[in-house]
């Protein structure tokens, strides 16, 4: 092109440090200077106009001849340096990746992002926080006394007045009172945190539960799509069967009407997908619209217990946290019961001062202070309100393992009913309505048996496989329930 050696930009970075070139003629560099980026730019685009097809290698050693080396290098570092600060701006949810692919990626995700889940801890961790509040000693008084002040020369200076006292007191809880109230806030953290564990399988149930629905919508679109495909395949074999007039118009038609149906029925899967990527997206504590990953697979939850009686066993040992949170605050209502009982015996506070006369020490102070307990209805009823809180902790223990115990039952129920089911599919009816299908869609070929026929086998065929898909759902929802009551939920 006029003798012209072309170019072409190999990447972004080569562009920028290709920038420099030679001032145009008839202008003085100082100008140049100031208008460079923008004359690079048209030199640049004019190239790139005029050199369409050309030789890559030749541009580039038309173009390096132009560039100093050092300019080309600072240009790329300056490249490289901005490429970076961009990927440093990215935020942090667009560089994590997103979960979905697998249950454990689930499970991780709702451990360390579940806001819930954050609420229960700081909770725990203030529950630790009161321990040692709870049987340290009370703050100290300190008082000073201005006494014999002239009214006629008011003064509040301690060498002005008749006499200072300077005094200091603590008071000291006697009996045991103050570990008894350490033991009590030390159960209830504990309480706190078994809460917390117990929470945390909980959510982690229902993370698996959702990723199970979100796997389970979009298996059932891939069996609809997998239908609707056989559905035309089935239409071109009836249109061909019309063409040579071996068969009635109407089973082409009536295939696109069965055709029609399942593509509805797509749509409402499809519907169901989202909304279980909304509640697996709500579990996980992000937006609802957030991207989540495509299931690498069939998602796994694996039960260790062989029977119900053993899970029940393991359930009665005390094993689940929401029964030991429930012993730990029936444990902690009977210390408080005895702190109440303990709080007929007085305290005692011990109190050393000063007297001050005018510039000096005139002598000590010792004090001792007794509470004198005359309030004994009230002291009886906060102990009768102690003893009804640990008959209601003792209560809500055994109401707790006898909820879980029912919990146990009814999910195992659900559990080994829906293993049943999607063994028998898989090893029975799938075959069976292959078999059915194959054999009807071999007779229609050669016109043994009409449409409706066939249409009725795929239909049987594709449904077991739906029904086969919708038993794994269930058996894995059942799964995780029993999971996180027999503890084999991490």
């Amino acid at each position: 092109m006029s003798g012209m050696r072309c170019l072409r930009l190999p990447s972004i970075a080569s562009a920028w440090s290709w920038q420099h070139v030679p001032p145009p003629p008839n202008q003085s560099r100082r100008l140049f200077g100031r208008w460079a980026p923008k004359a690079e730019l048209m030199f640049l685009s004019q190239s790139l106009r005029r050199c369409a097809g050309s030789s890559a290698s030749s541009a580039h050693e038309s173009l390096e001849g132009r560039l100093p080396v050092a300019r080309r290098f600072h240009w790329l570092m300056m490249t490289l340096t901005l490429t970076l600060a961009l990927a440093g701006t990215l935020p942090a949810h667009a560089q994590e990746q997103a979960p979905g692919a697998t249950v454990q990626s689930i499970r991780d995700w709702v451990t360390a992002h579940n806001p819930q889940l954050r609420v229960l801890q700081a909770e725990s961790e203030a529950a630790d926080a009161r321990i040692y509040p709870a049987g340290a000693l009370p703050d100290p008084m300190a008082s000073v006394q201005l006494r014999g002040i002239d009214p006629g020369n008011p003064s509040l200076l301690p060498a002005n007045v008749g006499s200072t006292t300077y005094m200091f007191q603590q008071r000291f809880p006697l009996w045991g009172k103050r570990t008894l109230s350490r033991d009590v806030a030390t159960l209830a953290a504990g309480a706190s945190r078994f809460e917390r564990d117990a929470t945390a399988r909980d959510l982690v149930a229902q993370a698996e539960q959702a990723y199970v629905r979100y796997w389970h919508s979009r298996a059932g679109v891939t069996v609809i799509d997998r239908q609707i495909a056989l559905l035309e395949q089935v239409e071109e074999i009836a249109g061909v069967r019309y063409a040579l007039g071996m068969a009635a118009q109407q089973d082409s038609i009536r295939a696109q009407v069965e055709r029609t149906a399942l593509q509805g029925e797509r749509i409402r899967r499809k519907a169901a997908q989202r909304e279980a990527a909304a509640m697996l997206n709500a579990l996980l504590g992000r937006r609802a619209d957030a991207p989540l990953a495509e299931p690498a697979a069939q998602p796994v939850l694996a039960i260790s217990d062989r029977s119900l009686e053993v899970a029940l066993q393991r359930l009665e040992r005390g094993a689940h946290p929401a029964v030991q949170a429930s012993e730990a605050m029936a444990a902690a209502a009977h210390s408080n019961v005895e702190l109440e009982r303990r709080n007929r015996y007085p305290d005692i506070t011990l109190g050393v001062g000063t007297m001050q006369l005018g510039n000096r020490v005139d002598s000590y102070e010792l004090m001792l202070q007794v509470e004198i307990p005359l309030q004994q209805r009230a002291r009886r009823d906060r102990e009768r309100e102690s003893r009804f809180l640990e008959t209601a902790a003792l209560a809500r223990a055994s109401a707790t393992q006898i909820e879980l115990e029912g919990r146990l039952g009814v999910a195992w129920a659900r559990w080994s009913s829906a293993r049943e089911q999607r063994a028998l599919i898989e090893g029975t009816l799938l075959l069976q309505a292959d078999a059915n299908f194959k054999s009807a869609l071999a007779s229609y070929q050669v016109g043994e048996v009409d449409f409706g026929t066939l249409l009725a086998a795929l239909s049987e065929w594709q449904g077991a496989d739906l029904a086969r898909v919708d038993a794994t759902r269930d058996e894995l929802l059942g799964a995780a329930e029993v999971r996180a009551l027999t503890g084999d939920t991490p």
